[in-house]
């Protein structure tokens, strides 16, 4: 059931543009590199100079097939490029080469979960195309100028089915294809530098009409404006619905400065770009051995991963699709599990304290002081008694700081050892019950939180040392509870 907002029901669908990640562009050799000076990356076919002709980059294409594979798509044997005509004066042909009629991928589905209730969003299509370049506006001398650098850059459009139906479920969507393309290895991901973009075509209706009218929010590049932008519109469109105006299709761009959307223009149809077949370019061939020799070489997916630290670790669903938002992540993870032999606490120290620290600092796991080994060793020590969880924080602390490198070094330095004498803890114990007999008369008469006091009155006489389990066993056996 969708959840209304006002009595209307929001209907999302997406365009993605994801940069490839290959060293050349799409149709000639001119690099990719972020950065570069204005038009230091643009050769003859990006200036489209009379008498130059595009050339099929392969490593494109095959990172398009790779993506069709992971999302359980249709690679087509035979896709088509086509010309979009429009003018614009960072497009210097005039048009720029996309396909239309049939794309490379076909179909497929993105899986993922909102909370506890697992989603699927349809797809549409995949489909290769190339990217224009940019309009520099130098407010303060008046005037612009255009960088073609990234003219030609190939890019991956990935479109979907108006399938979502709220802001948290397009952002949830978007975070899960942004893991499935740096997963398997076709884009960096990079929103700041433009190398996955997206557009959010957004309507609202009364549950069991037609559609609405849709606005494309455009070049969306980061999830928190994403998600700001999205409910902005859901709540501009629903305003003009109930002033009796009617929403006129366009295109609008989102102002994080203002946290509103304003019109760029009126939205194009189709048949405004006049598609036609590429002459240049000769269909796309894909021969089945291809497609066969890239699935063998995809990397275990996402889900998959979960689904298997599931099985194989015992770990709660939550907890599966939480260490796998990367392949780093779930790498760690593993690695942890293994050395320490306890993958539940392996788990709940990954998803809790190390990336507490991880995103204080703003690092990746990647860049985490302790490794795998040595937390999967620390864990060790935890559950073999020899020190408690409390001390195992303040190792990590020395560990993480650089403090120290070796677990065991760190808790003899610290002193952090438990007691593990039963005959000290023993005496400990006698002392305490003998100058507390308010407290044991209570105990005895089913008062808790008096338990609880001796147990703590216990763990500071041992200044901490004591096995806080230990405690209560034979506190519980002395005072025959």
């Amino acid at each position: 059931m969708s959840k209304l907002v006002r009595g209307y029901e929001v209907v999302i669908g997406f365009e993605t543009h994801a940069q490839l990640s290959t060293q050349s562009k799409i149709f000639s050799r001119a690099p990719t590199a972020f950065g570069a000076e204005p038009n230091t990356q643009a050769c003859a076919v990006d200036l489209a100079l009379p008498g130059t002709l595009p050339v099929m980059n392969k490593g494109a294409v095959e990172r398009a097939i790779r993506f069709g594979l992971a999302i359980g798509a249709h690679v087509a044997p035979r896709s088509i490029f086509a010309r979009k005509n429009y003018f614009y004066p960072d497009l210097p042909k005039g048009y720029q080469i996309s396909q239309y009629e049939i794309p490379v991928v076909q179909g497929g589905a993105i899986e993922f979960y909102l909370g506890e209730e697992k989603k699927t969003v349809r797809l549409v299509r995949a489909h290769l195309e190339e990217d224009a370049g940019k309009s520099l506006h130098e407010d303060f001398i008046g005037q612009s100028g255009i960088d073609l650098n990234r003219a030609g850059t190939p890019l991956l459009e990935i479109v979907t089915e108006p399938d979502m139906r709220s802001s948290d479920e397009a952002v949830a969507y978007a975070k899960e294809l942004h893991k499935i393309v740096t997963w398997i290895g076709i884009c960096d991901g990079n929103m700041q530098e433009g190398s996955f973009r997206c557009d959010a075509n957004v309507s609202v209706r009364k549950p069991g009409e037609p559609l609405g009218t849709r606005r494309e929010i455009k070049n969306l590049n980061s999830f928190k404006f994403m998600q700001q932008a999205i409910d902005y519109e859901v709540r501009w469109q629903i305003e003009q619905l109930e002033d009796g105006l009617a929403v006129q299709q366009a295109t609008v761009l989102f102002d994080p400065d203002t946290g509103e959307t304003r019109a760029m223009r009126t939205k194009e149809d189709a048949a405004d770009y006049r598609y036609f077949p590429d002459p240049d370019l000769p269909p796309l061939v894909i021969p089945a051995d291809w497609v066969e020799r890239v699935k063998g070489e995809l990397p275990e997916l996402p889900r998959a991963m979960a689904a298997r630290f599931v099985a194989d670790y015992g770990l709660p669903e939550y907890d599966a699709t939480t260490l796998t938002q990367s392949k780093a992540m779930g790498a760690y993870f593993e690695a942890v599990a293994k050395a320490s032999g306890q993958p539940k606490l392996a788990s709940n120290w990954i998803m809790g304290e190390l990336s507490r620290r991880l995103n204080a600092q703003d690092i990746g796991i990647e860049q985490a002081p302790v490794s795998a080994e040595v937390l999967g060793k620390l864990i060790g020590r935890i559950q073999d008694g020899t020190i408690s969880n409390n001390a195992a924080r303040q190792v990590f602390d020395a560990l993480w700081t650089g403090e120290g490198k070796d677990v065991d070094a760190v808790i003899e330095a610290k002193g952090l050892k438990q007691m593990n004498d039963s005959g000290a803890l023993e005496k400990i114990l006698d002392d305490i019950i003998a100058a507390n007999p308010d407290n044991v008369a209570q105990i005895r008469a089913g008062k808790d939180k008096a338990f609880n006091a001796l147990v703590g009155q216990a763990m500071k006489a041992s200044k901490g040392k004591a096995n806080p389990q230990q405690v209560n066993d034979l506190l519980r056996k002395k005072l025959g509870l």
